[in-house]
């Protein structure tokens, strides 16, 4: 921690290059290149360098399976230094998952699922007994400064017979509470004309690029009117690529239509993260990359609208005087093939490779595939 450091011969996405100094866990300077002197210098050349990644959709309560994993398995080590784990606990298991992230080196934030069980099943809203009011708001009160938002996932599979009544609760919980929602998207019922509409400013859906037949887009590939209505109210689109919920296909029809990212996230857990389609951050962010966005909005994505979202926008941003929560990374050159949800395969002669962390004044290689 009281070393002085110098991360040399790094780039901003905008291409300007330049030395950070960091001591004692701050940023100590930014200066031009081959300026900066500390102890231990880092070539950085042809690394790019950014706010640290956030990722606004895992699954890292390790103890559930199959959605669940190590904090820093699907943090720092793949170049993410800010975690919102996406509802794998209700109120039930909340204040474990608080424990367990004070031993991470990762930060961790959560959705706290409106379903006490949270993914101890998998089927957690078919139960309407499930869903505690009191447990919710205590939980919310307790954990106020873990819990960035309530979790609902409006799919057939886990609401069974309740249909949209999980919804309309978490809804007025959003109201008692005055948290956010991040709803989960996929197969019906209930139909997504019934969901959108819950949904105000600030609440989040996730898997919008899904391919499944009860998605946001018609059979055109033009975006539904709830979509459209939804975005002008305010409501944040969030990509959690997940094992099912990203298309190619559906993603270049939004594109087409400019219908944009606000956040992308990867719903990764460790199956997915061994096994794909998912892998990593960098080949998740990769797949954007393949379908023309800019490499600044990529980044943003992953910083400064996630930070923003967060209430945290220190986390987007690099600034002599802040403590350094950095991600390392470079645009690796080959060919590669890249995978959606749907199993179409696409091939790339670029990948967004995370290289390593700062945090806590400590430098972390990551190891990622790519």
């Amino acid at each position: 921690m009281n070393e002085r450091i110098v991360l040399s011969h790094v780039k901003r996405v905008s291409g300007e290059e330049m030395d950070v100094i960091i001591e004692q866990g701050k940023i100590a300077g930014l200066t031009k290149v081959g300026e900066g002197k500390g102890d231990r210098v880092f070539d950085g050349k042809g690394a790019y360098v950014s706010s640290g990644w956030i990722d606004l959709h895992v699954h890292a309560f390790p103890e559930f399976d199959p959605y669940g994993d190590e904090m820093d398995d699907i943090g720092v080590k793949q170049g993410v230094t800010t975690i919102v784990d996406a509802g794998s606990c209700g109120a039930d298991r909340i204040a474990d998952l608080a424990a367990n992230s004070e031993q991470a080196k990762t930060r961790v934030y959560a959705f706290l699922n409106i379903s006490r069980i949270g993914l101890a099943r998998v089927d957690e809203l078919s139960n309407m007994e499930w869903i505690d009011r009191q447990k919710v708001l205590q939980a919310a009160r307790t954990h106020k400064d873990f819990i960035v938002g309530l979790k609902a996932r409006i799919s057939r599979s886990v609401v069974g017979d309740s249909g949209v009544e999980p919804l309309r609760i978490a809804r007025e919980l959003s109201s008692e509470t005055k948290l956010p929602l991040m709803v989960h998207i996929g197969s019906g019922p209930p139909d997504i004309e019934e969901v959108i509409p819950l949904l105000e400013r600030d609440d989040v859906i996730t898997h919008y690029l899904n391919g499944k037949k009860n998605n946001l887009f018609d059979a055109e590939g033009k975006p539904l009117q709830v979509l459209l209505d939804a975005i002008d109210r305010g409501v944040r689109l969030d990509v959690g690529h997940g094992t099912a919920s990203f298309s190619f296909k559906v993603a270049e029809a939004a594109k087409e239509h400019g219908i944009g990212f606000h956040t992308i996230s990867t719903d990764i857990y460790r199956g997915n993260r061994l096994n794909g389609p998912v892998y990593s951050m960098g080949l998740v962010l990769s797949k954007f990359l393949y379908l023309g966005y800019k490499l600044e909005e990529i980044i943003a994505a992953v910083t400064t609208n996630a930070a923003d979202w967060l209430g945290r926008p220190e986390l987007g941003r690099i600034q002599v005087g802040e403590p350094a929560n950095l991600t390392l990374f470079t645009l690796k050159k080959g060919h590669f093939e890249l995978i959606d949800s749907e199993g179409e395969a696409v091939v790339t002669d670029q990948v967004i490779e995370a290289k390593g962390v700062v945090v806590n004044g400590e430098i972390i290689e990551c190891k990622v595939r790519s």
